[in-house]
């Protein structure tokens, strides 16, 4: 029965989960919330995870109720995502894994949410809609590897949402969308916005270009309210997302749809997504901000399939890179 051990800190949040055997034994996690107005800088981000990552570690195991001797393996997220945040952690998950003498894995962050996301729902084959603050993308699983059927050709939704937030002051804390989210079910008036649909793929820059430049006019004039932009921007780009989604569902034949990353905790989200799934006949498999944000579980969960299949990172290797594609990774557990 391993027991993996998972850093994750590809953005704003640092989390440490121990899995074992498909049960998640420990998953504490700590965000870097910056003041309304603003985002989230590199460095600072970076210095954050550096001072709370030991104390994380000590809680995990804590909580798992395990020691460092009953932990046969050490997973960290090797990309994508901001670089001094991701070697902040690489250099902590390289320390343990040799001091503690255990075998070294480097995750994939995107395989490492559609991995939690099909252990915690029991998805078995669906079509993933993968939407988080860095990726945006539309996915199923053919040959071994996790092909992308489409995908942001710029910005990703969760920056999108977070930038928006930003021309409003809206709260970072808990999270931009999480507030976006709170503030949309109060608005009334659908304000038209670019929908851009690509064929597969999609485009949000236009959409915040558009809403920044006229959001601040509306307001003053009262066209329209705070929570009429954050509803009409989760209408649209909620829609957009739906469709790509569906598009590839028929492609692949699928009756399984799964929403993973951190915006897919977004409950109109999976509102919208559940009703094209059930005129399609189809099911919905979602999860709660537990496991959607990122978290040091999901990279447990990824490095324990890895792990099972034979797979190690050397040292030399155990690097990190900003860009790492999700089919560049060949799945070499799955059938």
């Amino acid at each position: 029965m391993p027991a993996v051990l998972g850093f994750e800190g590809s953005a704003n949040k640092i989390g440490v989960g121990v899995v074992r055997d498909g049960a998640v034994l420990a998953n504490p996690r700590r965000t870097y919330v910056t003041p309304p107005g603003t985002g989230f800088l590199p460095g600072d981000t970076a210095r954050h995870h550096r001072a709370v990552i030991l104390d994380l570690l000590q809680e995990a195991l804590t909580e798992a109720g395990l020691t460092s001797q009953d932990i046969d393996c050490i997973a960290y997220t090797k990309g994508p995502g901001m670089g001094a945040p991701l070697v902040s952690v690489a250099v902590v998950a390289r320390t343990v894994a040799q001091l503690w003498n255990k075998p070294l894995l480097g995750v994939n962050h995107c395989i490492g949410h559609i991995e939690m996301g099909r252990l915690i729902t029991g998805a078995t084959s669906p079509t993933v809609l993968y939407v988080s603050g860095g990726n945006t993308q539309v996915i199923a699983y053919s040959e071994h590897r996790y092909r992308i059927f489409g995908e942001t050709i710029d910005i990703a939704v969760g920056n999108c949402l977070d930038r928006f937030a930003r021309v409003l002051k809206i709260s970072n804390d808990p999270s931009p969308g999480y507030n976006i989210e709170q503030m949309a079910k109060r608005g009334k008036k659908l304000v038209e916005l670019p929908y851009t649909v690509k064929g597969m793929d999609v485009s949000f820059s236009g959409i915040l270009s558009f809403i920044e430049d006229v959001a601040q006019r509306m307001l003053a004039t009262g066209e329209c309210t705070p929570e009429d932009l954050c509803f009409s921007l989760q209408e649209t780009v909620f829609a957009m997302l739906v469709e790509i989604t569906e598009r590839a569902m028929a492609h692949c034949g699928s009756q399984e749809a799964l929403i993973v990353g951190g915006v897919g905790c977004n409950l109109r989200l999976q509102e919208m997504m559940e009703t094209m799934c059930q005129e399609r006949g189809a099911r919905l498999f979602a999860t709660d901000e537990r496991f959607c944000i990122d978290n040091g579980a999901m990279i447990a969960q990824a490095g324990w399939e890895m792990f099972q299949a034979g797979h190690r990172t050397p040292l030399s290797d155990s690097g990190i890179t900003q860009r790492y594609r999700t089919d560049e990774v060949e799945v070499t557990w799955r059938d």
